[in-house]
């Protein structure tokens, strides 16, 4: 198909020589002289884009929305009716900062009515902002926020796995306890335990129940129950988890798809392999989070920004 000019209603004051075609501009709408419109854009009525904008293709922009200098939508991006962005941390009356802070919506986010976003933040790829929210930090790829101020509630396109022992269907590795969650080569675990009236007891051997030799332990404890941990992924590293007290979530991901995991026993394990996006959160007031790592660690190892993530498991 042909692309065509942008449509522009006659009510809309469009400065700017760079809106993409297939773009529609809708009444009553102002879009100043520097600011650049992609392709197959939607801008709805009573919308303002001022001169240092960059809105990228495939961008709907409900009514109601003004996007202020320093703000950049990349593709696919939907902006809900009437959120409201912010450039200035401490604005004032004709005092103007030397730079607008920058904040950037990447590709495929989603920003529900009425948020509001602070300025100098990243809504990462995918992420959906809900109703009402109020942002002031920046939004990992993917993650599910809403309320004032935004906390994650969980992630997008993610499989819910099992949260408690009861509602397992083990694999074919029945006897050995092992169960694939849909993620690549991830696995949960189910460790030894034993009970009685002296106390309880959970047990597992390296490497045959726990899949690598490791290099080195961390425990993660006193974190804030609306906290997020991990982030990143290895190149080679292996890491196993247990939540030793209390209860947190796993989310994890190889790029072509993502499960969340509840580890909520000590007798329950969850094995990353390499290249594997691992997110933790949900963390319990009294959780405490064992990581067995198979490397020592090795600051080079990590890749902590999705998108390159993303790149490097495609390649």
């Amino acid at each position: 198909m042909k692309s065509s000019s942008p449509f522009i209603h006659s009510t809309a004051d469009v400065q700017s020589q760079n809106i993409g075609n297939n773009t529609t501009v809708w009444q009553h709408t102002v879009i100043l002289e520097k600011a650049r419109v992609g392709e197959n854009c939607v801008i709805n009525a009573h919308c303002y884009i001022e001169n240092e904008v960059q809105i990228g293709s495939g961008v709907t922009i409900k009514s109601g929305v003004y996007v202020w200098d320093g703000i950049t939508l990349e593709d696919d991006v939907f902006i809900g009716p009437n959120v409201t962005f912010t450039n200035d941390k401490f604005p004032k009356s004709k005092i103007y900062p030397t730079e607008f802070l920058k904040t950037i919506v990447q590709k495929g986010a989603s920003i529900g009515g009425g948020a509001v976003i602070l300025p100098g933040i990243v809504i990462g790829s995918g992420a959906m902002v809900g109703a009402g929210a109020v942002v002031t930090k920046s939004v990992p790829a993917n993650a599910i926020v809403y309320g004032s101020p935004a906390r994650i509630t969980g992630y997008v396109n993610t499989l819910q796995s099992q949260t408690s022992s009861t509602s397992v269907h083990l694999s074919s590795e029945e006897n050995k306890g092992i169960q694939k969650i849909g993620v690549g080569d991830v696995t949960l675990h189910y460790l030894k335990e034993v009970k009685d009236m002296r106390g309880d007891l959970s047990v597992a051997e390296f490497p045959t129940e726990i899949p690598f030799e490791p290099k080195r332990y961390f425990l993660v404890y006193n974190v804030p129950s609306e906290k997020t941990r991990g982030e990143h992924a290895h190149f080679e590293c292996k890491q196993f988890l247990i939540c030793v007290k209390g209860s947190c979530a796993v989310v994890a991901d190889n790029g072509y798809s993502r499960a969340e995991v509840v580890l909520d026993n000590p007798n329950k394990g969850l094995y990353l392999p390499p290249l594997t996006w691992g997110i933790q959160y949900k963390y319990s007031k009294d959780a405490v989070l064992l990581v067995f790592a198979s490397h020592h660690y090795n600051a080079d190892d990590y890749i902590r920004d999705y998108s390159q993530f993303k790149i490097i498991v495609n390649k």
